[in-house]
């Protein structure tokens, strides 16, 4: 029988010389339905030691589904942080507690993953930065559609052009539920938190608020609401743009109305729209498109709460005869939080850059900033 390349007639192990150790600080829906089944299915590369969460409940529901004995449970970020076998500590608890969580898991020698957004306020963003030159450990923010293999060679190509005449980034997808629902993971909540937590979770959201936006901002919920869009969906937007373009110059203009935000971003010789909203369509409308030297590059992104769905990289252009000619690129099926976990494990064992550093992220707080004040100034 002839041999066929890649076939289980051939024996293939995978190996490493570092499991990392991981602590994950937050159990809800992204820890359920991404990272825990992700590190799970790396577990040549790593291996979950501790979690932490508010919810008992949600705790021990982790714990049965995700193999995690009794003793590996923590209701105190604190207690995970200070354990010995914890090398990297992954902060996926609300937005409001990363700079805290990733602060104190830095200065106790650990490196940190903190999923996006890194930070609310420019703050504690300066905090996370100074922590993780103060202990010389690697602090990785969780932009995983950067890590996407069509959106790497689209960089390379755009970064090639000569001339850019326009560009659009556009997000407009269905709510959550309706990926989530049927991504086969069956995340679970739980409603045991405590009225203490809750009442902290608050005043911090209320502060944060007020510290970007201002008193009167933050008073209206509307300007609230839309700030807090930009920060979730719309940094991972940003970010990408920000890559593939650069940072923009400023915003021309921009409006929102209800869910829905668009803005146009001045980078001197072009424009790049920007457009993104929620809805209840079951839709993942989610692409980044260039336009420059007789050509159309553009991205387009799946939802990530159902594993393998390609991320495909599309070049549009003319040829000599003038014939329309489309090309359609798939690199892998390899989701980005796979690709994105095995750049941070070479990362952490010295075989590769961190790309998505604090500095880095940082910048998404400047360019929110530039279209809230654009929306209703300060």
């Amino acid at each position: 029988m002839a041999h066929v390349p890649g076939s289980s007639f051939v024996e293939k192990v995978f190996t490493t010389d570092q499991i990392i150790r991981v602590g994950i600080v937050g159990a809800g829906e992204v820890a359920q339905t991404t990272h825990l089944p992700t590190l799970g299915l790396l577990s040549h590369l790593y291996k979950v030691v501790a979690l932490c969460d508010v919810s008992q409940k949600l705790l021990e529901h982790c714990a049965a589904k995700f193999h995690l004995s009794k003793e590996d449970l923590h209701l105190e970020a604190s207690d995970l942080i200070k354990r010995a076998d914890v090398d990297l500590v992954l902060v996926i608890a609300a937005d409001e507690y990363h700079a805290s969580v990733a602060v104190q898991a830095a200065d106790a020698g650990k490196h940190v993953f903190i999923e996006k957004p890194m930070t609310l306020t420019t703050k504690d963003a300066q905090d996370i930065i100074d922590a993780q030159k103060r202990n010389n450990v690697i602090i990785w923010i969780g932009y995983m559609r950067r890590y996407a293999a069509a959106f790497v060679e689209a960089v390379k190509i755009v970064k090639s052009m000569k001339k850019i005449e326009y560009a659009r980034v556009r997000d407009i997808i269905g709510y959550n539920y309706l990926f989530v629902n049927q991504s086969g993971f069956f995340p679970v909540r739980f409603s045991d938190i405590p009225d203490s937590a809750k009442d902290d979770l608050k005043a911090r959201s209320q502060a944060a608020a007020l510290a970007s936006l201002g008193e009167e901002r933050a008073s209206n919920p509307g300007e609230v609401s839309t700030w807090r869009l930009l920060c979730s969906l719309g940094s991972h937007d940003l970010s990408a743009m920000r890559e593939l373009l650069g940072p923009p110059k400023g915003v021309l203009g921009a409006g929102r109305h209800g869910t829905w935000i668009t803005a146009l971003f001045d980078y001197g010789d072009f424009v790049t729209t920007y457009e993104t909203g929620h809805d209840s369509v079951g839709s993942f409308d989610a692409h980044l498109e260039v336009y420059g030297d007789g050509k159309r590059v553009r991205v387009d992104y799946d939802t990530p709460y159902v594993k393998g769905l390609p991320i495909t990289l599309t070049i549009a252009e003319s040829d000599a005869s003038g014939a329309y000619v489309e090309r359609v690129i798939r690199p892998t099926y390899e989701d980005c939080y796979t690709l994105q976990f095995q750049a941070l494990h070479d990362a952490i064992v010295g075989k590769g850059p961190v790309k998505c550093t604090p500095e880095d992220a940082a910048q998404e707080l400047r360019t929110i900033g530039l279209v809230m004040d654009a929306i209703t100034p300060p």
